[in-house]
Order: C-alpha cells, then sequence, then structure tokens
C-alpha cells in the first residue's frame, strides 16, 4: 500500500516521502480500514519532528492520527458487524496510508448526515475542544476568553460555547484574521494588533472580568489574559503559538488567585470516565449532523503528494484543515 513516511525526525516537508509499504492486518480487538480522508493535525506535524508526547518508532514510521474510512475486515474480538460500515478514527497511528488499523470499540460510525470532510475531523479537535470547555469553571452566562480563535480549535469552541450559552471573547493577532471570523459569523472578535483591544475587551465583558481563559500563544498574551479575568479566574493553555514562555504579573496572580494550568487532551481522553466520553461524544456527533461545528477544509491532496500537503499544512492564514486522500 502506499503511505507517507518518515525514516527520520525534522521538519514534515523534508522528511516525509510518500512510497509503498506492506498493508497492516488487523490483530486481536482490531479492525483494518481503508482510509477515504485524513486530516493534518499540529499535533501529527510536531510527531514528524519528534518533539510531541508520543514518538513512534524510526525508520519506517507513517504519520497520521485521526481518519474517516471504510471497515474492512476484523480481528478476533471485533463485531464483524462493523465490516463496510463508515467510521471515524482517532487517537491511532498511520492513518496517512490507504489502510491502518484501530480498536475496533474506539471506531464511531457516522451517520449520513456527516460528510467524510467532517468525519476525517470529528474527533480529535472537536472532542479535546469540548473535554476543554468540560472542565472549565466557566458556565452558562459567563465570559470566557480565547486566543487564537482563528485556529482549527478556536473555530469549534465558538460553535460550543455558543450551544451551551456561554459569552466567548475572540482574540486574533491580524486584523484580517479578524475580518475573517466576523465575515464567518463569529461575535466578539478583536485584534491585539489593535493598541486598545484590552479597553474595547474589557467594555465587552464587564467590570466582574472573565471566569476562564484559554492561551494558545504564550509570550505576553498570558499576562493580558491574567488582566482581563476575574477573581478566582482560571488560565488554562492549550498551545503555544510563538513558542515563547509565559509572562505575566505575580501581582495580578496573586492579588485576584488566578489558578493556570495546562490541557492535553491525549491525557485527558485516556483518562475520561467511559460514561463522559460518551456523552461528549454524542454532542459532537449531534452538532456535526446539524452543521454546527465549522469543519473546514483548506485543500486535499492525493499521498503520493503529501510532501506538498506538508506545505499546505505549515501555510500561515490558510482556511481550514488539509487533508490526505488515497
Amino acid at each position: 500500500m502506499l503511505a507517507a513516511i518518515h525514516d527520520t525526525f525534522g521538519e514534515p516537508a523534508e522528511v516525509i516521502t510518500p512510497r509503498d509499504t506492506d498493508q497492516p492486518k488487523p490483530g486481536e480487538g482490531e479492525a483494518l480500514v481503508r482510509m477515504v480522508l485524513s486530516p493534518i493535525h499540529n499535533h501529527d506535524l510536531w510527531t514528524v519532528r519528534g518533539n510531541y508526547g508520543y514518538k513512534p518508532e524510526l525508520p519506517g514510521a507513517i504519520g497520521g492520527s485521526e481518519a474517516v474510512g471504510i471497515v474492512e475486515a476484523v480481528g478476533d474480538g471485533v463485531d464483524e458487524a462493523l465490516v463496510g460500515k463508515r467510521v471515524a478514527a482517532a487517537g491511532v497511528h498511520g492513518t496517512w496510508a490507504e489502510y491502518f488499523t484501530g480498536p475496533g470499540g474506539g471506531l464511531l460510525p457516522l451517520p449520513d448526515e456527516i460528510s467524510d470532510e467532517a468525519g476525517a475531523q470529528l474527533i480529535a479537535m472537536p472532542f479535546s475542544a469540548l473535554s476543554l470547555l468540560e472542565t472549565l469553571k466557566v458556565g452558562e452566562g459567563d465570559w470566557l476568553i480565547q486566543t487564537a480563535a482563528n485556529g482549527a480549535v478556536g473555530k469549534i469552541m465558538a460553535g460550543l460555547a455558543k450551544s451551551r450559552g456561554i459569552h466567548l471573547l475572540n482574540l486574533v493577532r491580524r486584523d484580517e484574521a479578524a475580518n475573517e471570523l466576523r465575515e464567518a459569523g463569529i461575535d466578539n472578535v478583536l485584534s491585539t494588533a489593535d493598541e486598545n483591544w484590552k479597553d474595547q475587551a474589557r467594555e465587552l465583558i464587564g467590570e466582574t472580568g472573565a471566569v476562564s481563559a484559554i492561551d494558545s500563544v504564550g509570550g505576553d498574551t498570558a499576562g493580558d489574559l491574567v488582566d482581563l479575568l476575574g477573581r478566582d479566574g482560571e488560565l488554562v493553555v492549550f498551545g503555544t503559538a510563538t513558542g515563547q514562555p509565559l509572562t505575566m504579573s505575580s501581582a495580578g496572580l496573586i492579588m485576584k488567585h488566578i489558578t493556570v494550568k495546562g490541557f492535553w487532551g491525549s491525557r485527558v481522553s485516556s483518562e475520561m470516565d467511559p460514561d463522559t466520553r460518551n456523552r461528549l461524544i454524542f454532542e459532537l456527533v449531534g452538532l456535526a449532523a446539524k452543521g454546527e461545528l465549522p469543519l473546514d477544509v483548506g485543500g486535499t491532496f492525493a499521498l503520493d503528494d503529501s510532501v506538498e500537503a506538508m506545505k499546505a499544512a505549515l501555510e500561515p492564514g490558510r482556511g481550514g484543515k488539509i487533508m490526505l486522500r488515497p
């Protein structure tokens, strides 16, 4: 089968190569899935670079961690009724290939209302966003702030917050990005490139301040978020677009009793109670079926054009998720 493979860690566009490799066979408890579409997530790129929490064995590592596909075969202990079904798979390895295997019990059969483009990215980012929202102190009628609102998770969070009645302040770093979100119908968007953005934010949020804030940028932005949080507020670090250390005022942390913590979706998902996980997945499927989750696609590339796909995924300001197809 054809797959996008890397033999060393490094920049994805430099180390990923499309080539033939052996088709996997489903083991006990596993299913063999024929890939239809597989997204290129940021954490997939970090994995290829070798600086993510999971490191694949080299050489011959196949990239990718999420896909939509058709179940072709099942191993012992897996219901044969899965064969032929269109399913979403996430938290697996090696989806940038014509075939991949995954736990049979972890595959999600998809209703016809959900397209391949949505199903391919239904779980990883949306589930991380919903899991994060589930852990926050913010509730209906409260204010939540997020940075990198123009990213995939940011757009998804906008839909999730709206469905739960949470007021959301969306921050981006470029005026162009702010305009794009407004044109997409997203409210309360501010660009931190505007020198008066914090005054505008305070006018929106009010004197009480926000209950929770999510930072995916790093650097001085963390200090700005602390300023906008209310008493006993929380700052959750979800990512680091700049790679810069967080810079915050000790006075703000102390006087307002601010809590700062990290969030890693993979760990949260692995430790989550099964009933909670099923409830959140059911919520996501319902929102996706109604078209209320912004799961945009920025381009689709064949596996044999995976190098160009890596370059497209790294392009700043792209409009949606880059997909690979067989």
